[in-house]
């Protein structure tokens, strides 16, 4: 049964325009304003957060937008202190809407004595009072089970597959998605088969983390337009260093399709510089304006996916149709058509 009362966002500093665009897609499914609630997220002198919501939230079914992302400590507290404080104003349902999913490349124990940072960061959600989760493209899938709450994992695969189709239609038969890792054989052998297109994988050996010794194509891609898939970049030096190894391989050409854009340090640097034709990424992360004028730097829009997702979860529909091409084609408004 749907809730009587309507959806209510509310926004930390993280990623602002992702919060107002996903209110504005609702506003135009719901057929009346969504905005964000108004509250202020600031900062003492002394850098401890201060939230102060000015809006009756009682009863009310509210979705908090923010991604743990640069600087993830600041962002996971304003997180947490807005979810205390809309528990304790009587919000009836909390759901904390997470673009990126931050410290969840700390999923399990790699070695001796180091924490299981993705669990802790779970409990801390629970604890303080959130009662469910709605995420994009999770590192690592078992972190759903770290949660003894509901936890919604989109895709962003379905989109890239309409955006392949869109820019690549005259060359389909050409493409083969490429997975930069074997850890990531899984995430790019599902967007190969949505895209009906080859695979191939590039075997990389570290000496030390963060730093590449040894890369080796599987598989043959001479000749071929080459998709590199993967949820994370993040310094982008193995990113650059595989699209040289493809090339050098015999690929015409290097694109690639990555989520979530961390794109710290030397990353725009390194992109902008690199054999790769283009990068393409979500706005799981607010783009900095370094990312913007990127020439090779493309950026795709969750708002309409989060926004369908944030009003399934509300009227009490099904969230995994979200992972069908199909659903979301009518969704993105024919930006993808397949005509």
């Amino acid at each position: 049964m749907p809730s009587m009362t309507e959806p209510k966002l509310i926004s930390g500093n993280s990623n602002r325009p992702l919060a107002n665009a996903i209110a504005r897609r609702m506003s135009m499914h719901r057929g009346m304003n969504v905005g964000l609630v108004d509250a202020r997220v600031e900062r003492f002198n002394d850098q401890e957060i201060f939230v102060e919501v000015f809006e009756n939230v009682r009863g009310e079914d509210m979705y908090i937008v923010q991604s743990t992302s640069c600087p993830a400590n600041d962002n996971l507290m304003e997180l947490l202190i807005m979810t205390d404080a809309l528990r304790r104003s009587s919000a009836d349902r909390i759901t904390a809407v997470i673009p990126y999913f931050g410290y969840a490349r700390q999923d399990r124990r790699a070695k001796a004595r180091t924490p299981i940072s993705a669990k802790l960061v779970a409990n801390l959600l629970t604890e303080a009072g959130v009662g469910r989760v709605l995420t994009m493209d999770l590192h690592a899938a078992q972190i759903q089970g770290f949660f003894d709450i509901p936890v919604d994992n989109l895709y962003a695969s379905p989109i890239f597959a309409l955006d392949i189709e869109h820019h690549f239609k005259s060359k389909l038969d050409q493409v083969t998605v490429v997975s930069p890792d074997v850890g990531g054989v899984a995430r790019a052998r599902e967007l190969a088969q949505r895209i009906g297109c080859g695979l191939a994988i590039v075997d990389k050996r570290r000496v030390k983390a963060g730093e590449v010794a040894e890369m080796t194509v599987i598989g043959d891609v001479a000749g071929q337009t080459c998709i590199i898939v993967d949820d994370i970049c993040d310094t982008a030096g193995t990113l650059c260093k595989a699209a040289e190894v493809l090339v050098e391989a015999g690929a015409n050409e290097v694109h690639s399709y990555i989520t979530h854009g961390v794109l710290s340090g030397p990353a725009v640097e390194r992109v902008t510089k690199s054999v790769m034709k283009s990068l393409v990424i979500t706005d799981s992360i607010e783009p900095t304006e370094q990312v913007k004028k990127a020439k090779n730097i493309r950026i795709v829009p969750t708002a309409p996916m989060f926004a369908q997702a944030i009003m399934n979860i509300w009227s009490g529909t099904s969230v995994s149709s979200l992972f069908d091409a199909e659903t979301l084609s009518p969704i993105y408004e024919g930006m993808y058509s397949r005509m």
